[in-house]
């Protein structure tokens, strides 16, 4: 009975939600829930008010975001209202460990809200998460597969455009991310179709190939042969023979050694997984 009354109350308020001028009696109702004692939300929703985060502790606001799928996991998708306001609150928070540890922990909470909440309120959040600093950008980074395969083919789409923009960074140094871009791309590969993967994901790769990194490089050579593999399988021929041709000229071909000595590292995996039948390869 509590739980249909729960939902009913959630039904009649979803209008109100869109409603930016809460009266303070709607504002309290809009956090009610029966699911833990309501003091005890009521708390720690409290601790991302700036004055108390200012004078009883620095960090109350990045421990509020560590628990945050912990407790929305605890109150269930149907009371996500009681929380929504915090979360915004810090993804915009001043201090980027706050950001940076909702950004390690987005996807999970997708997972928690479901598809639906998840493209309306997570999405924005997300979205802003890939223009902030390198720190926060590598808690959606080493994420990335994890949150994209959980959105609509549609929206998933969206992120072809921006994933080459992951190739630049604050610090040119910071190899690890460019690593991690290319562990992402391996998994993302199942996510998208054939024609996407040569448009979108090839030129990332090849120029991940291309790294001053020798760590970069070894693994853009598996994400290369996993794509001539991917792209084997697909059912126009015509990307992989493209790929193939394309990697002659590029590397092959290339007037430095290290271009052509990549050529031979990406022939070595592609022949050691097994990414083509020996015919094909020859």
């Amino acid at each position: 009975q509590s739980m249909d009354s729960t939902l009913h109350y959630i039904h009649n308020d979803s209008d109100l939600s869109t409603n930016s001028s809460f009266s303070p009696e709607e504002e309290r109702k809009s956090k009610v829930q029966d699911v833990v004692p309501q003091a005890l939300l009521d708390q720690y929703l409290s601790m991302t008010d700036p004055s108390r985060a200012q004078t009883v502790d620095t960090e109350i606001a990045k421990h509020c975001a560590y628990s945050l799928p912990g407790v929305a996991l605890t109150l269930g998708r149907q009371n996500w209202h009681c929380l929504k306001d915090t979360y915004e609150t810090l993804a915009s928070d001043m201090q980027w460990k706050v950001r940076r540890t909702l950004a390690f922990s987005i996807h999970e909470l997708a997972v928690i809200l479901g598809d639906q909440l998840t493209a309306g309120d997570l999405v924005p959040v997300f979205n802003g998460f890939l223009k902030d600093l390198d720190e926060v950008r590598i808690g959606v980074l080493k994420h990335l597969h994890d949150f994209l395969k959980l959105l609509h083919v549609d929206k998933r789409r969206e992120y072809l455009y921006q994933l080459q923009e992951f190739l630049v960074t604050d610090n040119s140094r910071n190899w690890r991310f460019r690593a991690e871009l290319a562990e992402q791309l391996i998994l993302l590969l199942d996510l998208y179709s054939a024609r996407d993967i040569y448009d979108y994901l090839r030129p990332i790769a090849f120029r991940l190939c291309a790294d001053k990194v020798s760590s970069v490089r070894w693994i853009s050579y598996k994400l290369v042969s996993e794509m001539v593999k991917k792209l084997y399988m697909a059912s126009t021929p015509t990307f992989v023979v493209d790929l193939m041709n394309e990697l002659v000229e590029k590397f092959c071909k290339c007037h430095k050694w290290s271009g052509r000595q990549t050529f031979v590292f990406i022939c070595q995996t592609i022949s050691e997984d097994d990414c083509l039948p020996m015919d094909q390869f020859a």
